[in-house]
C-alpha cells in the first residue's frame, strides 16, 4: 500500500486529477505515522484498510435540513486520509499524523461518561461515536490502531467535525462488523440511513432503536453526513430531510468550477457559538411546537407542517405558511420576539425554495440564474438568519466583483467560508487575488474505502 496506489484508486473513483500529488503526499504522511505505530500479535493486523473520507461543500440549503427541508450539496475534493488495522485488546487508539496528538480509550468505559466527557476538541469526537456505536452494539470487538491526517481547513464550514465523525464510525462498523449484526439490520437499510445514523451520534438523537445520548451539544441535521455518504463525483446532490431522501443528481458544467476561500474566522462549535448555532436550530423547533399545538395530527417537522392541508379558523383551506405567521402572532413564547420567528420562517421558506430553481439553473448552464439566487441567499443569511460577519459577507462580495458570476457564504455561519463560480478557464487566476488560502474544487467523489 502506498500513497500513490491509494491516490490513484481515488482518482479512478472521480476525484479531480489535479489533486493526485497533494493526495499522494496525505496518504504518504498517514503511512509513514502508522509504520511508526507498536507492532501487533493479532494476526488480523497484517489486514490492513483505507479509506477516503471528504469534507462537504453546501451549495443551497443553509440551515434547512434540520427542519426537513432541502438542500443541494457535493462532496469537496479535501478531506480525511484513513488507514487502519485490528488490534486484539479492544483499545481504540487514534493518531492525528498531522497534529502529532492521538488518543488511547475503550468504547465500553466511554458509556459511563456521557454526561461527564472526559475529552475535548477532536478527540471529543472520537470519544462521542465510540461510545454510542458501544451503547447500540453491546458485545462487539471495537479494537482498532487507526492513523489520519486532513488537508481540510479547520473550523471552516467545510464540516471537518462531522468527516472525522463519519471517518472513525466507518472504520470502527467495520472493525465491529456491525452490518451483519441484527441491530444493524433492523435499523439502517441504505447508505441514506447509514448516513442519518452517523448524524444521530452528532447530535444524541436515537435512530429507530439505536437509542441517542448526549452526542456533542450541537443540534444539526444530516445535511453533512448525506453529502460525505452518498456524493458522486462531478456532480450536485439534492436531498429533503427528516426524513433524509435523496431529491436529484445533476451533473456540473464541464466548464465550470468551484473556488473555495476560508473566511479566517473560525467557526467553531463550542460556547458561545454553539449557542448562536443551536438558537437556530431551536427556532425551528419552535415554530414547529406552535403548528402542533393547534394541529389534530402532528407534523414531525416544520416542512411537514408547512405543505400540509389546512383550514383557518373561517373554515377555509389556508396556506400552511399562512396559518403559521396568524400563530406567531399570537404567540407569547420565553425568550423569542415574534419578528425573530417570522424572520426565521422566511429565512426557511425562501432558502428551501431555491433548491428545486437552483438544480434546473445548473442543468441549463444557466450562470444568470445561479448568480441572482446566490445573491438573494446571500442577504438572507444576514438579514433573516443573521449568521453572517463582515469577512463572510466582504468575500462574497468581492468574488462578484472579481469575475465569479455566482457566490454565497456556506455552513453553520457565525465564520466559515465562501463558495464562488467562475469559469475552468480562468479559476486558477481568480483564486490568487480573491483570497491567499482560495483552492479550486471540483465535486470530488463521497466516503470511499480504498483497501
Amino acid at each position: 500500500m502506498t500513497g500513490a496506489g491509494l491516490a490513484a484508486t481515488l482518482i479512478d473513483r472521480g476525484l479531480d486529477p489535479a489533486e493526485r500529488r497533494a493526495k499522494e503526499s496525505l496518504f504518504d504522511l498517514v503511512l509513514s505515522r502508522f509504520a511508526t505505530l507498536p507492532e501487533s500479535d493479532d494476526d488480523r493486523a497484517a489486514d490492513v484498510h483505507a479509506w477516503w473520507v471528504p469534507g462537504r461543500l453546501e451549495v443551497f440549503g443553509t440551515h434547512t435540513d434540520y427542519a426537513g427541508g432541502r438542500t443541494l450539496v457535493c462532496a469537496l475534493p479535501r478531506g480525511f486520509a484513513v488507514v487502519a488495522r485490528h488490534r486484539r485488546d479492544g483499545m481504540v487508539r487514534v493518531t492525528d499524523a498531522r497534529r502529532e496528538q492521538d488518543l488511547q480509550l475503550v468504547p465500553q468505559d466511554e458509556i459511563l461518561r456521557a454526561d461527564s466527557p472526559s475529552q475535548f476538541g477532536w478527540r471529543r469526537y472520537v470519544a462521542v461515536v465510540a461510545r454510542r456505536l458501544a451503547r447500540n452494539f453491546p458485545g462487539a470487538a471495537f479494537g482498532t490502531d487507526i492513523v489520519i491526517a486532513s488537508d481540510l481547513p479547520r473550523a471552516a464550514g467545510m464540516s471537518s467535525s462531522s468527516a472525522l465523525v463519519v471517518a472513525v464510525a466507518a472504520v470502527l462498523v467495520h472493525a465491529g462488523a456491525l452490518k451483519v449484526r441484527d441491530e444493524w439490520r433492523r435499523n439502517i437499510r441504505g447508505i441514506e440511513d447509514e448516513a442519518g445514523y452517523y448524524a444521530c451520534m452528532e447530535n444524541g438523537m436515537s435512530f429507530g432503536t439505536l437509542i441517542g445520548d448526549g452526542g456533542v451539544g450541537t443540534h444539526g441535521g444530516s445535511e453533512d453526513h448525506a453529502a460525505i455518504l452518498t456524493a458522486t463525483a462531478r456532480h450536485l446532490s439534492a436531498f429533503s430531510f427528516v426524513p433524509m431522501r435523496p431529491l436529484e443528481v445533476v451533473p456540473m458544467p464541464d466548464g465550470w468550477r468551484f473556488v473555495v476561500a476560508p473566511s479566517g474566522v473560525t467557526a467553531q462549535k463550542a460556547g458561545t457559538a454553539r449557542e448562536a448555532y443551536n438558537r437556530l436550530s431551536e427556532g425551528t423547533r419552535v415554530l414547529l411546537d406552535l403548528w402542533n399545538r393547534q394541529s389534530t395530527r402532528r407534523a414531525e417537522s416544520l416542512m411537514t407542517a408547512l405543505t400540509e392541508p389546512v383550514r383557518g379558523a373561517d373554515g377555509r383551506h389556508q396556506a400552511g405558511v399562512d396559518l403559521l405567521r396568524d400563530l406567531i402572532r399570537c404567540s407569547d413564547v420565553e425568550g423569542w420576539k415574534r419578528d425573530a420567528l417570522e424572520r426565521r420562517l422566511d429565512h426557511f421558506v425562501r432558502e428551501d425554495a431555491r433548491i428545486p430553481e437552483a438544480v434546473d439553473a445548473v442543468r441549463r448552464g444557466d450562470t444568470e440564474s445561479l448568480g441572482r439566487l446566490s445573491a438573494e441567499s446571500q442577504t438572507e443569511a444576514s438579514t433573516l438568519l443573521g449568521n453572517q460577519l463582515p469577512q463572510t459577507i466582504a468575500l462574497a462580495a468581492q468574488a462578484r466583483a472579481l469575475g465569479g458570476f455566482a457566490s454565497k457564504s456556506f455552513g453553520a455561519g457565525f465564520g466559515g467560508s465562501v463558495w464562488a463560480l467562475i469559469e475552468r478557464d480562468h479559476a486558477d487566476e481568480f483564486a490568487r487575488p480573491w483570497s491567499p488560502d482560495a483552492f479550486v474544487a471540483t465535486p470530488g467523489p463521497p466516503l470511499t474505502k480504498l483497501a
